[in-house]
């Protein structure tokens, strides 16, 4: 960490990816609160750790102090 020098504090964009799909626009302007998007993903599966767009890691997603965490269970192979 110590030879990265003044980028090691560059801040960088970290998200946790549930899943995505393809909607039309008829049915996006169709949802409404309360509405259900089906997602290809089944209940419990990793969720993609995405750093500036790159996916980087593998994750759980946990429940700790009634805040929402990822926790890393594998890191993807560098390209």
């Amino acid at each position: 960490m110590d030879d990265l020098g003044n980028l090691a504090h560059v801040p960088l964009e970290v998200e946790a990816v549930l899943d995505a799909r393809f909607m039309t626009v008829a049915e996006v302007l169709q949802l409404e609160p309360g509405s259900l998007i089906r997602l290809n993903r089944t209940a419990g599966e990793n969720v993609e750790i995405r750093v500036g767009g790159l996916w980087v890691a593998d994750g759980d997603i946990l429940a700790v102090e009634n805040k929402m965490c990822v926790r890393l269970t594998a890191l993807r192979e560098r390209p």
